[in-house]
């Protein structure tokens, strides 16, 4: 048996540095000022679809994105650890899409894609914590879906079994192909670059990005498909573009305050009732519990 598996990924801003310019005044993230990784959580679903891709051979592994053209680094990773293609959906019609809107987005992507088997995401994003992309494109595809996965323990006679991790303690259920996958952190971490994968497509560029590149490697392209990175535009996917981007996006932002969290003067307390009762008072006074 070989399956069809579509790892959605994203690329998201290191949260690690946020600074005083890291949000717009529109309200949306400001990419450009804050360094891009792999969203921690996309990489644990990775590893569980590599895992099945070594345990069902002839099985393949596409990996799909949206984001601004940097993103096709997303594509890469995943090409240098063991995924077969990728592509990346680019284009300013995208920008600023809430949740609902980057779900319909990749609804339409898969829908060109074509058949598949499963698909698996990371729970959430690091940049919007909401973990509602994964359930929300499953709704539109009409498939069922698990969520919080952190191990997919076997495939079998069309059936998926999946253990489950939740707030108080492990699930083991079992869903029908075809079928979406939410991956939690707590899943093991995705393995490393393989050093002849990263010579076999360290130089996979997408279409915008061999605009800058030079006639000798635009020649090599034409003759080594496999560093030919799939970019597709809302057009390409037959996407509307009333549902995508700010547009599409009924989440909006009302307002943005950047915190700065300084340190205070230390507060030393002995282990008397008296002085603890007194540290329990002032915490839930400055609603710092409670």
């Amino acid at each position: 048996m070989s399956l069809k598996i579509i790892v959605l990924a994203k690329q998201v801003p290191d949260t690690r540095n946020v600074g005083k310019d890291a949000m717009k005044a529109d309200g949306t993230v400001n990419r450009a000022a804050l360094p891009a990784i792999f969203n921690p959580e996309d990489l644990n679903a990775l590893e569980q679809a590599l895992r099945l891709k070594d345990e069902f051979p002839g099985s393949t592994l596409t990996l799909l994105t949206m984001g601004p053209p940097r993103a096709a680094d997303i594509i890469r990773e995943g090409l240098f650890r063991g995924a077969d293609n990728g592509y990346l959906l680019t284009d300013r019609v995208f920008a600023g899409a809430d949740t609902l809107a980057t779900s319909y987005a990749l609804h339409e992507a898969i829908k060109k894609i074509g058949k598949f088997d499963l698909i698996i995401s990371g729970r959430q994003a690091i940049d919007g914590d909401t973990a509602q992309v994964g359930p929300q494109v499953a709704e539109k595809l009409g498939i069922s879906q698990i969520t919080y996965a952190e191990e997919i323990r076997s495939i079998k006679d069309g059936k998926i079994t999946v253990k489950r991790r939740l707030e108080r303690g492990v699930e083991i259920v079992e869903g029908k192909l075809p079928l979406l996958v939410t991956v939690n952190g707590s899943a093991p971490n995705c393995r490393p670059r393989n050093a002849r994968l990263i010579q076999q497509y360290k130089y996979a560029k997408t279409a915008s990005e061999r605009q800058t590149e030079s006639n000798d490697y635009v020649n090599i392209c034409n003759t080594r498909a496999c560093i030919n990175l799939e970019e597709w535009s809302a057009a390409d996917v037959n996407a509307d573009p009333k549902q995508c981007g700010l547009s599409g996006s009924p989440t909006k932002v009302k307002k943005i305050e950047n915190v700065v969290f300084q340190a205070k003067e230390s507060k030393t307390i002995d282990s008397s009732d008296l002085q603890i009762e007194d540290l329990i008072i002032e915490l839930i006074t400055n609603h710092t519990i409670g």
